[in-house]
């Protein structure tokens, strides 16, 4: 009898391995690379580290396509591995492809390094900035490549985020992708105290979010009495009289998910680890991370609150609105280039509101698309933000020129650079014939066919503000006189350079032809019940 019931206790899970190929890929290459840091000498860790990560990545990319292939001709397509914990399906995958896709732009970036083989990040992080270890390990040149296997982490953490079945794992998905980021924000070149007290904020700020989160766990389970979303879901209409804890702890979820797009009023970190972090870290941070969760709060929203629209409308609207107000505002007085786009991702996360709580299924693969065109857009903002230097009085290249005053002219002395700036910001505005254009369409489509007509004005209107900040901007590089003499556009390794690229034709490709891509997204936008 006790070995009957001992066996019916511990009974193995049941692990589909072929949907987790994507996250073993990448996740096991973070490990590696530490391994790789711990073995290698210094001297060949980056020539072995950079093309690791790259590869890595590519190749987690070509599993998902392969997952999205077998899934997309299944009768059945979904796989729900290790009791829900994980839920394969096509909304998931593609929103891990379209994460992969920006991460891999956003590595190059990260790896690439200027004329003077400097790069953005500290060659000493553990060194107190200013010591006598700091200035040494400047001297010798050295290079801190644990940033590459932090990065492969946090990326495995945001691939889990969307495909995480139950509250659990996507608290544990959540942790993943940000403990790496807390360090690496801490890592830049130069204003190293800026950049570490940035992540000190970023950090603690993201363990008030997580509590919040914790709490909306423990009242949602003491609802439902299950951990995973679709019995939640089950207990909604099943369970009445126990508004008092289903509501709060959907709200409280909820509230970790918004930290991490930076919605308002739960913004407050964004500006200043946008300007604190290192240039690259920023872009994967802006792009990736805005990615991943705004797909968690897909299948949370779609899963288990589509009955709770009405209770959580007044909430919701509140925090659209405020998110798009408060973006759009701030953004106009900024003039730091980098939180001027900091305050532009806000109002950015505003607009992806609208489409993910429309509750339609137009919603799900609109905001998928918004997410991929504001993603590439966003790299290569960020990437080009690197190139442009201060110079000191002895011609010396020293840190990025972020104040928007310092770009003026650069159309004028470097037209390639500005054009690719233009192209990104006019994306960015949704002018048309850009991918932003397209995803702002499809998104404000969803809304209004979701009940939220006047979200959609208030958004046009302030769609329409934003781009005030960003052709002042325009206007500076192409139609003024160069004001600045100690700022100069650096060549580097070229890997930037490829990145901005690619980014720039995927933002004109998706913007002129984006039937294909919207087409295949739409198909995609069943979540699993």
């Amino acid at each position: 009898m006790t070995a009957a019931l001992s066996a019916t206790a511990f009974v193995a899970p049941t692990i589909a391995w072929a949907p987790l190929v994507p996250v073993l890929i990448v996740g096991g290459a973070a490990v590696v690379g530490v391994l790789l840091e711990a073995f290698l000498p210094r001297t060949v860790r980056r020539t072995v580290q950079v093309p690791f990560a790259l590869l890595a990545v590519a190749a987690g990319l070509v599993a998902v396509v392969w997952r999205l292939a077998s899934v997309h001709g299944a009768e059945a397509p979904t796989e729900v591995v290790t009791g829900g914990a994980y839920v394969e399906d096509l909304p998931s995958l593609a929103i891990q492809a379209v994460l992969l896709v920006s991460s891999l732009l956003a590595l190059l970036v990260m790896a690439d390094r200027t004329e003077v083989r400097d790069g953005a990040f500290t060659p000493q992080a553990a060194a107190r900035p200013g010591s006598a270890e700091s200035e040494a390990a400047t001297r010798a040149g050295l290079t801190q490549t644990e940033i590459f296997p932090l990065t492969l982490f946090s990326l495995t953490g945001m691939m889990v985020f969307p495909a995480a079945g139950d509250l659990i794992t996507l608290f544990v998905a959540l942790e993943v992708l940000s403990l790496p980021l807390y360090v690496l924000a801490a890592t830049a070149r130069r204003r190293r105290l800026l950049s570490q007290e940035a992540a000190i904020k970023y950090f603690i700020l993201g363990a008030f979010a997580s509590a919040f989160f914790l709490m909306g766990i423990a009242l949602l389970y003491g609802f439902a009495g299950s951990l995973r979303l679709t019995d939640i879901a089950a207990a909604v209409p099943a369970t009445p009289g126990l508004d008092s804890l289903l509501l709060p702890g959907v709200v409280l979820v909820l509230v970790g998910l918004l930290f991490k797009v930076g919605a308002v009023p739960f913004h407050a970190w964004t500006p200043d680890v946008y300007t604190g972090a290192p240039t690259p870290v920023t872009g994967f941070m802006a792009a990736a991370t805005k990615i991943a969760a705004f797909g968690a709060m897909l299948r949370f929203v779609y899963v288990v609150a589509p009955g709770l629209g009405w209770d959580l409308e007044p909430v919701v609207w509140t925090i659209v609105i405020l998110t798009m107000l408060v973006g759009t505002v701030l953004g106009v007085i900024q003039t730091d280039i980098k939180r001027m786009l900091a305050y532009s991702s806000i109002a950015h996360a505003g607009f992806v509101l609208i489409g993910v709580f429309s509750l339609t299924t137009q919603g799900i693969g609109s905001v998928i698309f918004y997410l991929l065109a504001y993603g590439v857009a966003t790299v290569g903002a960020f990437g080009l933000v690197t190139l442009v230097r201060e110079t000191d009085a002895s011609g010396s290249v020293t840190g990025e020129a972020t104040h928007i005053e310092q770009w003026a002219g650069i159309g004028r002395r470097r037209p390639a650079l500005a054009v690719a700036m233009l192209v990104f910001l006019l994306s960015f505005a949704g002018i048309p014939l850009t991918a932003g254009f397209v995803g702002k369409f499809a998104v404000f489509s969803a809304g209004i066919a979701g009940g939220g007509a006047i979200l959609v004005v208030l958004a046009v209107l302030a769609s329409a503000a934003t781009a005030f900040f960003y052709f002042r901007l325009v206007q500076l590089m192409f139609f003024e006189e160069p004001k600045e003499q100690g700022v100069t556009v650096v060549s580097s390794e070229g890997l930037t350079i490829v990145a901005v690229v690619v980014c720039a034709v995927a933002t004109i490709a998706l913007g002129v032809y984006p039937g294909p891509v919207l087409e295949l997204l739409t198909d995609a936008a069943v979540f699993v019940l």
